[in-house]
């Protein structure tokens, strides 16, 4: 969530960043100025209508102390006069509040000076392309063709058990999704990172804290009975891990990883985009998220790029990294780089990994904080990252290291794997 005093005193640079961000409601901005105004002008109002009950509160106790009861019976109507604006005033305080509050949750954060202009996909920038595009033989498939040859997953059963999107691994490939999680764990914590395992689900505070409601409310799975919403990704419990907490200097940065199962609805994914594992409802990924203070997020962010580069380099996968535009960013980033890796047989890049730096617009929601060197609380910035995502990190090894006697499994992945080939 922005912070209150920064669009106030930054209207302008609110605005224009808003529409690099593609946001049009810009309205709210002056909305949200105009309810601050009046909220402070309120709280102006309650301080000074109690301090002066306060003081008739003082000045009854001397009038009846030096014998004055009808004057201090009047001052004691004037205090409950007084009490009652005060209640008055602190309603209308309370209702700008929320007022306030609920138009500030529908601004998304504003992006990073570098972040480029547009409105999609189509205006994110390349910022490098590596590794080499594998030359298949001449009868390559898919990587759905590849599943049904060597029975890795079942679809359809997945379909009787839950539906579409809800893929059963099995055998080979459930070893090999297994063997991915344990890899991508042990790379991340030899980086560092405090591996979790967290609940699978988090309540609306939590969602609300890391920025998925409002926005994302429609991509959730939401249980109603106990108001709980199975998480998108792993970043939703982990960094609401440090919700309402003042951070130590000494303990920082915190640099966090965990595996979880993700759910996604994915509402109107069509088309070639949702066949075979290239897009479904429940994904495995393995994430990390860090906190770190303010002046150093960006320099963290470069770090977090440097550490899923090497991890997709490691896989033998060739990949590029985009830096995405305003409009194609999410509602909370600041600034995001994806990972696509290049499907052969598709002849297509897929995204397996975002990693982003939220600023404070996470923290400040969820009063993550820290102390300065003057002892004043100031809101820590959050950074996340998936380290990766496995359906598509998974077809991608499939269709690219397929030969006409099988898939070969890259070296890094032979000792989980337990193989050095699927045939």
């Amino acid at each position: 969530m922005l912070q209150l005093g920064f669009i106030r005193n930054n209207r302008d640079i609110v605005i224009a960043g808003l529409k690099k961000k593609n946001f049009s409601e810009f309205e709210l901005v002056d909305q949200i100025i105009s309810l601050d105004e009046q909220r402070r002008k309120l709280q102006i109002q309650s301080d000074d209508v109690l301090a002066q009950r306060n003081a008739a509160s003082k000045a009854i106790g001397m009038l009846v102390g030096q014998g004055l009861k009808e004057e201090a019976e009047a001052k004691k109507v004037e205090v409950s006069a007084l009490k009652e604006s005060i209640d008055k005033i602190a309603s209308e305080l309370a209702d700008c509040e929320q007022l306030v509050n609920s138009m500030l949750v529908r601004l998304p954060n504003l992006p990073a000076e570098i972040v480029p202009n547009g409105k999609s996909a189509e205006h994110n920038e390349v910022v490098r392309i590596s590794g080499n595009i594998p030359v298949l033989y001449a009868d390559a498939v898919p990587h759905w063709d590849l599943i049904t040859k060597y029975d890795l997953v079942d679809f359809q059963t997945g379909v009787k058990i839950t539906g579409s999107g809800f893929p059963l691994y099995k055998g080979r490939g459930a070893k090999l999704q297994r063997a991915l999680i344990q890899y991508f764990l042990d790379y991340n914590t030899a980086a560092g990172y405090v591996e979790y395992l967290p609940p699978l689900m988090v309540n609306e505070a939590s969602a609300y804290g890391t920025g998925q409601l409002p926005d994302k409310e429609g991509q959730m799975y939401f249980m109603p009975a106990d108001n709980f919403y199975l998480i998108p990704t792993a970043e939703v419990p982990i960094t609401n891990i440090y919700r309402d907490e003042i951070i130590a200097q000494a303990d920082l940065p915190i640099k966090m990883t965990a595996y979880t199962p993700c759910f996604r609805r994915e509402a109107g994914s069509f088309g070639k985009d949702v066949r075979g594992l290239n897009r479904v409802h429940q994904f495995d990924k393995v994430e990390i998220v860090y906190l770190t203070e303010a002046e150093h997020s960006y320099a963290v962010l470069d770090e977090m790029v440097n550490h899923v580069e090497k991890l997709i380099e490691s896989l033998g996968l060739p990949y590029r990294i985009l830096r995405l535009c305003g409009g194609d960013m999410s509602f909370a980033s600041a600034l995001t780089y994806d990972f696509e890796v290049y499907s052969t047989a598709q002849q297509r890049w897929l995204e397996v990994s975002s990693v982003s730096n939220f600023e404070a617009f996470q923290t400040n929601r969820l009063k993550i904080r820290s102390k300065d060197k003057q002892g004043k609380p100031e809101l820590l910035h959050s950074l996340n990252g998936s380290s990766l995502a496995l359906p598509r990190i998974l077809a991608s090894l499939l269709e690219n290291n397929q030969s006409q006697d099988g898939i070969e499994i890259p070296s890094v992945l032979r000792p989980y794997f337990g193989a050095d080939k699927i045939s």
